[in-house]
């Protein structure tokens, strides 16, 4: 099983952003994370700050994964572009998202993205993305 994580903008400056509200990890060591409580599923990932990039990992994900793990970060709350390319991609997708968006800003509460996808998880910090690949495990077979 291949399982593709894509996480978008400011998620490589984790570190530097609040720890209580995000996580203490960094995205390469929420990849370990995965790796290692998931040891039979083969993850890639990639981080983009660029839309057009992230969409043309969307694009391509149907060919070479089982299914997807994203993480927008602010782009969930804005990007038609994204949007449209999870629609067009037919593997099983699940949004996850560091922070518990429902005690955040009004804005953040409009999930675009997720529209097109399985269905997201928000809140629970790194565990999230654990969540989600346990959950893709399930949608998968």
């Amino acid at each position: 099983m291949k399982i593709l994580v894509i996480n978008g903008p400011n998620l490589n400056l984790l570190s530097k952003r609040d720890e209580t509200t995000y996580s203490s990890l960094n995205i390469e060591q929420i990849i370990k994370l995965l790796k290692l409580e998931f040891p039979k599923i083969e993850f890639s990932s990639i981080q983009s700050n660029l839309e057009g990039e992230l969409v043309t990992a969307i694009q391509s994900a149907e060919d070479k994964y089982d299914g997807i793990i994203i993480n927008p970060g602010g782009y969930s709350h804005t990007s038609v572009a994204i949007l449209d390319a999870l629609e067009i991609c037919k593997i099983p997708k699940i949004e996850v998202h560091l922070s518990h968006l429902a005690n955040r800003e009004d804005y953040r509460q409009n999930l675009l993205t997720a529209k097109n996808t399985n269905g997201y998880i928000t809140g629970f910090k790194e565990n999230s993305y654990l969540a989600a690949a346990y959950l893709l495990t399930k949608l998968i077979k």
